[in-house]
């Protein structure tokens, strides 16, 4: 699979009969360095056990989940933003021999293709605030953000100060228009088709924007967003 040459200078490196495991990490801006091992198995598959803190239990993260897990922001590129230590310094995993054997059929999730593992998820909405009518983000990649952005969506008068991920006021800058073309579709970071694809792909058991509380809504099922790429 790999020789000792290959790896002597990844630190943490150690080889078992069907994966070799090294440490890993990747770095947010907010958070600092989430520390990792990564585990390369000889079908291919990449998985991750997260060091963040003691008490963190996530394990068997693929390298997309250990981004998202590290709290990256920006977009998702997890072959430049993982990295490996290489003589006491932080080398992105693209630039190791360790994706060559990367297999993107080994690394489905529950089964399903890559392309269908990562399109269980709306792309990010905006809201506008009803004071001063800036437009703030909203990610829906879980049913807890699915919720949030929902509820944000049928209240009458939302404000900049609701805002779920950081505190902030009118007074802090809208988003540049170049940073908000960019929706977190994985297919095309611009795409611009707001229309749902009429394939159900998961049940967010959640609010739909159309439901009028207190009446209990029915149950909100997620559409994958189409991109019309050939």
């Amino acid at each position: 699979m790999f020789t000792e040459e290959e790896l002597k200078d990844m630190e943490g490196f150690k080889r078992v009969s069907d994966f070799i495991e090294v440490k890993c990490g990747c770095t947010s801006k907010k958070y600092g360095d989430t520390v990792g091992k990564l585990r390369v198995f000889t079908n291919g598959q990449f998985l991750i056990s997260c060091n963040c803190t003691p008490a963190c239990d996530a394990e068997k993260l693929t390298p997309f989940d250990f981004e998202k897990h590290s709290g990256k922001e920006g977009t998702r590129k997890w072959k430049n933003h993982i990295w490996v230590v290489m003589n006491n310094k932080k080398v992105p995993l693209w630039r190791t021999v360790l994706m060559k054997y990367y297999k993107h059929a080994s690394n489905g999730a529950n089964g399903l293709s890559n392309l269908q593992a990562r399109r269980l998820f709306h792309r990010d909405e905006f809201i506008s605030c009803s004071r001063c009518k800036k437009e703030r983000r909203f990610r829906l990649r879980t049913e807890e953000e699915c919720r949030i952005y929902h509820d944000a969506s049928n209240a009458r008068r939302w404000r900049c100060d609701n805002w779920p991920y950081d505190k902030i006021t009118c007074e802090d800058d809208e988003e540049r228009a170049s940073r908000k073309s960019c929706r977190g579709c994985p297919r095309s970071p611009t795409c611009k088709e707001p229309i749902a694809t009429p394939t159900p792909v998961i049940e967010c058991g959640t609010y739909t924007r159309r439901c009028n509380p207190p009446t209990p809504p029915p149950k909100c099922t997620i559409y994958s967003r189409s991109c019309n790429i050939p």
